[in-house]
């Protein structure tokens, strides 16, 4: 319900299957800003991925409802939108540049209501000057409650209800001054630093698009508006953060902002010596789904040890002909994959345990396992038989990267029917991994190093791997699962045998 006639309140939208909340990670605007459709308003973290979410609405900022921290229901507002008067907007043409190449939308809005409930808000780094350093004010948090203020210094402001302003204050319409919080105790974006020399003025936000740069900003203590950007029309890259990460420490020191830790961040100081490590977000649901998976499906593992000599060769070769394609021994590996599930599909399946049967889906939705600073996510690859080798690779490696850089959609990492999981990067030879609950089977490589392996009755050093299959047994017997293995095992070492089933 809208607070005022002609404001609009945009929802949490469904952000993905099974999902119910998001919490805040970082508001993108502030009370008073000019927002056009589409643009992203606020960073979420779900139990799945970090999302960007874009308002459908144009107008004005009247009101941000939740701060950092805050778990919002879908469905219920999170922002409040007022249409515009005919008043120019001073900072209307600069977030225009900063708004280039957003784009994002979310289809599908959410209509389901819960309780608002508060996780423990994340750390914040802040720039404490040095005894006796000039003080410019801008939106980082004042003295807790009860705290002295300095003789001369502004007093902290209180958070005010939406639309209101500190009595005595004179503010601009439509705008929040440096330091005083947002409706509903939402601050006002950390970007938004007054410049230099000025106490409470008009400030501009900083030319920042891509998220990451936002986020590892946060977590090294750097204020973005003290950056200057290299990119295009000034926006700040992530090459300019990383000159200003080496760059050497300037006479401001690095401080904590007393707040609880961060979810992604991890550790909490307890007792004694004690880490306490919260269990939220992603990584709540990564220990869910695995408790899971061994409460509910009987799970069996099986290996080999195979020459992959003939493998590395076949990628050689491909690479070699086209280089401005290369293709990756993770590629292959998925196309064997398959090549097997084409021949053994009783294991891309799930099983119904409410319906007591079992489902064989109709195209293998590949899953992935990468590990991300966030914890290890699936992201999934649909109807991977369609794709070519060379599609395969290039899909491959720009879901891993935008899944280490939290940028893909919840819709991308859920479905998936089949997973293979590479642990080989981690320098260990085999693994008996939990499968991605409600899947069937997980395919498991470890490294492939140099062995003594014996070839045509001769002693010879060979590149050797173990590879092993993770299978439910309610959807087949050992014979299914050591056909599909075996068959994995006679592409990798004779990866001609794959010609005649592709």
């Amino acid at each position: 319900m809208s607070t005022a006639v002609g404001t609009r309140d945009f929802l949490l939208p469904d952000l993905g299957e099974g999902l119910s909340e998001a919490e805040i990670v970082e508001w993108r605007v502030a009370v008073g800003d000019v927002v056009t459709v589409d643009q992203t308003v606020v960073e979420v973290e779900t139990a799945k991925a970090v999302v960007d979410v874009p308002c459908p609405y144009a107008g004005r900022v009247v009101a941000l409802h939740g701060a950092a921290g805050e778990v919002r229901p879908v469905g219920q507002p999170l922002v409040t939108i007022a249409p515009l008067d005919d008043a120019p907007d001073p900072h209307a043409t600069y977030r225009e540049e900063e708004r280039a190449g957003s784009g994002n939308v979310l289809i599908g809005y959410g209509t389901g209501h819960g309780g608002t409930g508060r996780r423990r808000r994340r750390p914040r780094l802040a720039l404490a000057p040095e005894p006796g350093t000039p003080v410019a004010a801008g939106p980082a948090s004042g003295p807790a409650a009860g705290s002295p203020t300095p003789a001369g210094s502004p007093a902290p402001a209180s958070p005010a209800p939406a639309g209101s302003v500190p009595a005595g204050s004179s503010v601009p319409a439509g705008s929040v001054p440096a330091g005083v919080s947002a409706p509903n105790g939402t601050a006002a974006s950390a970007d938004r630093a007054a410049e230099p020399g000025q106490i409470g003025g008009p400030s501009v936000a900083p030319l920042v698009i891509s998220p990451i740069v936002r986020r590892l900003a946060k977590e090294h203590g750097i204020d973005l508006a003290s950056l200057r950007g290299t990119g295009p029309g000034g926006v700040i890259r992530r090459a300019d953060l990383d000159a200003a990460v080496a760059a050497p420490a300037p006479a401001a020191r690095l401080a904590a902002v007393p707040d609880a830790p961060a979810a992604h961040v991890g550790l909490a100081p307890a007792g004694d010596g004690d880490t306490v490590i919260p269990l939220t977000g992603i990584r709540k649901v990564i220990a869910d789904k695995l408790s899971r998976s061994r409460r509910e499906i009987p799970e069996v593992t099986i290996w080999v040890d195979v020459d992959a000599t003939g493998l590395l060769e076949t990628r050689a070769a491909i690479n070699a002909a086209t280089p401005d394609t290369p293709v990756s021994i993770l590629a292959l590996l998925a196309r064997i994959c398959l090549s097997g599930l084409r021949r053994y599909p009783q294991l891309n399946a799930h099983v119904d345990t409410e319906a007591q049967r079992i489902v064989q889906s109709a195209g293998v939705h590949l899953g992935i396992a990468a590990q991300t600073d966030r914890g290890l996510v699936v992201p999934v690859l649909r109807d991977a038989q369609r794709l070519t080798t060379r599609e395969l690779a290039a899909t491959l490696a720009e879901t891993t990267a935008a899944a280490r850089a939290g940028t893909l959609p919840p819709a991308r990492l859920t479905g998936g029917t089949f997973t293979l999981n590479n642990y080989g990067v981690f320098g260990v030879d085999g693994s008996t991994p939990i499968i991605n609950h409600p899947e069937a089977a997980l395919l498991g490589v470890g490294r492939i190093v140099d062995k003594p392996w014996v070839v045509d009755g001769q002693l010879a050093v060979r590149k050797v791997t173990q590879i092993s299959l993770t299978f439910d047994h309610r959807v087949c017997d050992g014979g299914v699962a050591g056909g599909f293995l075996r068959h994995v095992a006679d592409c990798v070492e004779q990866p001609a045998l794959l010609v005649a089933n592709v």
